[in-house]
């Protein structure tokens, strides 16, 4: 299936790694040319040097960038526009979880977790937005958790950030449809990506090898699929989120979650 993205250019938040980096690839396959940022200079130079690798350097640009700088979101911009000259896709993919429950968790750490969450997307939105509106029919993509409507008492600030950047993302669709601009949004379960490598490799695995423990962690979740999700099978549902092939979709929401979600 050609889903039109042949020349598009897909800015993409969080692009060293995980989810991100699968999309980069994703679009890169689809014929896109992709702008990846992230704050690990080691993960986005690998990441660069393995996208530009199987697709050329020309359609592959890696900058650092930290989304609650705005100024660094704004370098990334104008780098994007001097690089390609547009920009056609934004994928808002930074962000990850703060364990504590509502009296663990101090104003401090509330506040860190609730400006991430938020500020993740609004600065890259607010700064790219001219760019999506001059390229438009144009598309947005939030990544997103399915903490947003199945709250964890032990991630009560991710989870009640989560449910807001939900509501903000309706919110930008029915602001930015007049425009040409389409958001939508992907809530994720358990996905073998970055973040929980990382927790595995910082002993959370309990000496277990990585396939016992997330096999376990499935069971404990309840996933009726029995596993954890891939990256590439979140990546794939974006890609096909910010492509003309969803020309119809926006303010909508698709759970990648092995069925893990309740709603019907």
């Amino acid at each position: 299936m050609d889903l039109g993205l042949a020349g598009k250019v897909a800015a993409i938040t969080g692009g060293s790694s995980g989810i991100g980096l699968a999309a980069a690839r994703i679009f890169l396959e689809e014929g896109a040319r992709v702008a990846i940022c992230g704050r690990s200079e080691d993960r986005l130079a690998d990441a660069r040097r393995t996208l530009a690798g199987l697709h050329g350097e020309d359609r592959v640009l890696a900058a650092s960038c930290d989304v609650l700088e705005p100024a660094q979101v704004s370098a990334f911009r104008d780098s994007v526009a001097e690089r390609f000259g547009r920009a056609d896709i934004l994928v808002n993919n930074a962000g990850q979880a703060r364990r504590g429950g509502i009296d663990e968790l101090n104003d401090d750490a509330w506040r860190a977790e609730l400006d991430l969450k938020f500020f993740s997307i609004l600065h890259p939105t607010r700064v790219f937005l001219p760019l999506l509106e001059a390229a438009a029919p144009s598309a947005i993509v939030c990544t997103n958790a399915l903490l947003a409507r199945r709250p964890e008492p032990w991630l009560a600030a991710t989870s009640a950030a989560r449910a807001g950047t939900l509501n903000l993302a309706k919110t930008m669709s029915r602001d930015f449809a007049p425009r040409g601009i389409r958001v939508n949004s992907i809530l994720i379960g358990l996905v073998d990506s970055g973040q929980w490598n990382r927790r595995y490799e910082q002993g959370e695995g309990g000496g277990k090898s990585k396939e016992a423990w997330f096999a376990e962690l499935a069971r404990e979740r309840g996933i009726p699929l029995g596993r954890l999700g891939e990256s590439d099978e979140a990546a794939r549902v974006i890609v096909f989120l910010a492509s003309p092939a969803a020309s119809y979709l926006t303010g909508e929401t698709i759970e990648v979650a092995g069925g893990q979600g309740h709603h019907v």
